[in-house]
């Protein structure tokens, strides 16, 4: 599943500079989230609406308000905003940085996820390759007037996925589906408006356009999100972590693949060391998977 996020979301930076030719950055975030909520809401209407496993309290429901604000709604307007002044280089760092910013917090904040010297060691490894991956290009400046605040932006993001993993996995017992579709909504109810209040009445787009965003929230957004949900909650934040190595490898790859970019010197040392970083830092999960 990790894997297969990866690929999902290295491809998703491709698709949304697409979609950001012919739509506004929060209504983009905004579709994006009202497909993929509408999608998880059939899907979870399908199979009974469970929620938790327990009687739920009042509070547990504005933790998933929270929540959907944290793991949908902030970061994908904050990249969908920050990404028109900054360079792709620097949002694929971003995001690999969020392995970096749960370690720490998972270590405090999640009990059996204490921050060991393999784990850390296999982190700045694989944080490493995403640097020689990516080239110094990724600190250069992109001459746009607004290149500070969407760096904060992009960085914000990275650390709104990191804080809402360790809260999801301190939730109770609860449906996954469920859960994931709560937060999608949750989300929704957030970014609607807020591409309102800000950006006033959508803009008319091609159909070419619809279906980017139709495709972001049915694929990237939904189906990811279920994924990531699953992946927290029974291997834990640090694990799905790992995920944000493999973007910006999927990011390149799919760039050589499919806008016939040049294939980048350093790639093999990359995926290296990326590998390498996953292999040491869980090396305990890997042998008892492959021992199977």
């Amino acid at each position: 599943m990790v894997a297969l996020l990866g690929f999902v979301w290295g491809s998703t930076f491709l698709v949304t500079e697409l979609a950001l030719a012919g739509l506004t950055p929060l209504w983009l975030a905004a579709g994006r989230i009202g497909f993929g909520a509408l999608a998880s809401l059939a899907l979870w209407s399908a199979l009974g609406l469970r929620l938790f496993a327990a009687p739920a309290r009042a509070g547990q429901f504005a933790v998933l308000g929270g929540l959907g604000l944290l793991t949908s709604a902030l970061p994908f307007m904050l990249i969908a905003w920050g990404q028109q002044f900054v360079t792709a280089g620097f949002a694929g760092v971003s995001m690999a940085s969020v392995a970096l910013v749960v370690l720490p917090l998972a270590h405090f904040l999640v009990p059996g996820e204490r921050m060991t010297w393999r784990k850390t060691t296999g982190f700045a490894v694989g944080f490493v390759g995403v640097l020689v991956l990516i080239g110094a290009q990724a600190f250069e400046s992109s001459g746009a007037d607004h290149e500070l605040p969407g760096r904060f932006a992009c960085i914000l993001a990275a650390l709104c996925y990191g804080f809402s993993g360790i809260v999801m996995r301190r939730l109770p017992a609860i449906d996954p589906i469920g859960l994931a579709t709560v937060l999608l909504m949750a989300g929704a109810c957030f970014a609607i408006p807020a591409a309102l209040l800000i950006e006033g009445l959508p803009p008319a787009v091609s159909g070419e356009v619809f279906g980017i965003v139709a495709f972001l929230g049915l694929v990237p957004t939904a189906a990811a999100n279920l994924l990531r949900v699953q992946v927290i909650r029974t291997a834990g934040p640090v694990f799905m972590s790992l995920t944000n190595y493999q973007v910006p490898l999927w990011s390149v790859l799919m760039g050589v693949a499919i806008l016939g970019e040049p294939l980048p010197p350093t790639l093999l040392l990359a995926m290296l060391l990326i590998l390498g970083g996953v292999a040491i830092s869980q090396y305990g999960a890997l042998r008892r998977l492959f021992a199977r």
